[in-house]
């Protein structure tokens, strides 16, 4: 499985993006795939996750309200719909699939595939 996100970019503080995830080869009904970020100074952290089959979803705390994150199961993409931007969301934003979607789901070190990373910097 490869994992293809798209360009993140430049946006003002309040404004919205829509990154998204491809996966090359086939996530089955109970795999998983999640949103993680790094600031700059900072460490990886858990952004959002959702399970392929139900589509259940999870997001932190700080992105609560604002995010969303959601599939397309015929495209094999999932998309993160982060609105209400504030400056403290800069971060490279990376996406991660994990073939069985079992335990926390919020640790990095537990998923078997990464995409490339893509930034986002929100400022005025």
């Amino acid at each position: 499985v490869q994992l293809q996100a798209s360009w993140g970019g430049l946006v003002q503080p309040g404004g919205s993006l829509r990154p998204s995830c491809t996966a090359s080869g086939l996530i089955y009904s109970g795999a998983g795939m999640a949103w993680f970020r790094q600031g700059p100074g900072k460490e990886r952290e858990f952004v959002a996750r959702i399970s392929w089959g139900a589509g259940i979803t999870y997001l932190t705390d700080s992105v609560k309200g604002r995010f969303t994150i959601s599939r397309d199961s015929a495209k094999n993409t999932t998309y993160l719909q982060m609105n209400r931007l504030r400056p403290e969301d800069t971060a490279v934003y990376y996406c991660a699939a994990k073939i069985l979607f079992n335990g926390n789901n919020q640790r990095p070190i537990e998923y078997d595939y990464w995409g490339q990373g893509t930034v986002v910097t929100v400022s005025s």
